[in-house]
């Protein structure tokens, strides 16, 4: 049956994403998860900012194949969570001084003041006015991930009706998800999920997100035919992809990466 049983099955055939801490005592540190993947061929980890190590497995591998394959590629790990923790912003960035979404080129100045309703206000004028009963980290970076998801809400979606639209795809609904490792997903169903992050991203880029992820509407798979796709939606992908790949969680706020 592999490594999961009949529940978890049932889980991937409708489609839900499913989420394991690593099971030996070694691996179960906070932040190690396996996910199983319908799409994956073979196993593969991804190391995120903020301290997390995804293990992809395809469905049906076994536990002793996974193991010995977290063991193989835990140094690599461990050297990558200490690369990114070397280049994490300092923890003042978690109450930030000044907002820049580089998706519309949008920049704030950031006020914070304490007040009964957890608020954050823009001015018109360039201010972000961010109000809290209590000036705490969590509270500041619970108000400005709300405020933050309303305007993805906006941007997001009305870029991704644009590229539908001029070339053909169509798609069931839109989710939002402030996720670690994917910056988006697409469901059997059409269901297109992104991740807010892209919101610190240059337009170009989110338009080859968007290009592969509508292209799962047509083929779920990353077969030749999907890149073909791909490319006729958007024909430079294979440069924005590196781009992404290469510096897009760098550009990424430590306060929008931080649980509250």
């Amino acid at each position: 049956m592999g490594i999961f049983g009949r529940g978890a099955r049932a889980r991937r055939e409708k489609g839900d994403p499913l989420q394991l801490a690593l099971w030996s005592a070694r691996d179960a540190s906070s932040g190690w998860n396996v996910r199983i993947s319908r799409r994956a061929s073979r196993m593969s980890m991804r190391v995120s900012p903020g301290g997390r190590v995804e293990v992809v497995v395809p469905p049906g591998v076994g536990i002793p194949a996974v193991e010995r394959f977290v063991a193989k590629h835990r140094e690599w790990a461990e050297s990558r969570l200490r690369e990114l923790a070397l280049h994490a912003p300092l923890a003042a960035d978690r109450r930030p001084s000044k907002v820049e979404l580089a998706l519309t080129g949008e920049r704030w100045v950031v006020e914070y003041s304490q007040s009964a309703r957890a608020s954050v206000k823009d001015t018109g004028e360039g201010v972000l006015q961010v109000r809290t009963p209590q000036s705490t980290d969590p509270q500041v970076g619970g108000a400005l991930l709300r405020w933050l998801t309303r305007e993805a809400h906006g941007q997001l979606r009305d870029r991704l009706d644009v590229v539908a639209t001029e070339t053909g795809f169509d798609y069931s609904r839109l989710l939002l998800r402030r996720q670690r490792t994917r910056w988006g997903s697409c469901s059997a169903r059409g269901a297109i999920s992104l991740n807010l992050c892209l919101l610190f991203q240059s337009p170009a880029v989110l338009r080859y997100l968007l290009c592969h992820e509508l292209s799962h509407t047509e083929h779920m798979n990353h077969s030749a035919r999907f890149w073909r796709r791909v490319e006729q939606c958007e024909p430079q992908f294979r440069a924005l992809d590196a781009e992404l790949l290469r510096t897009g969680w760098s550009r990424v706020p430590q306060w929008v990466l931080e649980r509250t």
